[in-house]
């Protein structure tokens, strides 16, 4: 059989048999890969530790005809033990790693897999709030798929801005004349924040008040569910979870 080496983030495992599991990857440079992992369930699996959701690992499979075969996986990032030490990294994490998994095979980019690998390392860190973190990946990531919320022209007539409604199905920020009946107003600097987790300014998005983040997170979530076409189900845990400040 044909094998191939690459660097991949390791998304979620599924039990097989009695010894083996699953492994679904996103990875640099061949998008998602499903694998097998034979016998990493045994306790004397040499790479079953580095197979775990969270985990970044330099593997080399088998190409097979509906599931690859893993053949050795190396360590590059373990963050899984500094993630799942907290409830709300822990949270942030799996609605991050089912986001990623939800995307289609075609938008599985390399840019997408550094994006996921530097939000798990920010957690496993805590450099910054774990909610926070997600909200700026999953802005990111919808912009790298084609879905970049417009958070200044009118997002469906092109109006300058800005604007005092976001309506997520008409794709962002839009003007009073577009905006369905009942659509929620946004605060300006709620817009600045959604704007700075866009664009990666911490310090600004590290200032803001619980006030701020709660609204622009509310808005990131149902934006992000509603162009994925289905729930994140991991975020009703995330919404519930208590704040954990940058250490």
């Amino acid at each position: 059989m044909p094998t191939y080496r690459d660097e991949a983030v390791i998304l979620r495992t599924h039990k097989l048999g009695e010894a083996d599991r699953i492994v679904t990857m996103l990875s640099r440079r061949h998008g998602k890969i499903r694998a097998v992992a034979k016998g990493v369930r045994r306790t004397s699996s040499k790479f079953g530790s580095r197979l775990e959701p969270f985990m970044v690992a330099d593997v080399q499979l088998y190409q097979g005809r509906s599931l690859d075969i893993v053949q050795q996986a190396e360590s590059l990032g373990a963050y899984g033990a500094d993630i799942a030490a907290h409830y709300d990294r822990f949270t942030s994490a799996n609605a991050m790693v089912e986001t990623a998994d939800r995307l289609s095979d075609s938008e599985a980019t390399p840019e997408q897999y550094l994006l996921l690998v530097g939000g798990l390392r920010a957690l496993s860190r805590g450099e910054h709030a774990p909610r926070s973190i997600l909200d700026s990946y999953l802005l990111r990531v919808m912009a790298l798929s084609g879905w970049a919320p417009s958070l200044g022209d009118c997002a469906k007539c092109g109006d300058p801005g800005p604007h005092t409604h976001f309506v997520g199905q008409l794709g962002g920020t839009v003007c009073t004349n577009d905006a369905p009946a009942g659509s929620p107003r946004i605060a300006e600097r709620t817009l600045s924040l959604l704007r700075s987790l866009m664009a990666g300014e911490w310090e600004l998005i590290d200032a803001a008040s619980p006030v701020e983040t709660s609204a622009a997170s509310g808005l990131i979530a149902a934006y992000a569910q509603w162009h994925l076409e289905r729930g994140i189900r991991s975020l009703a845990h995330v919404i519930d979870a208590p704040r954990e400040g940058a250490r």
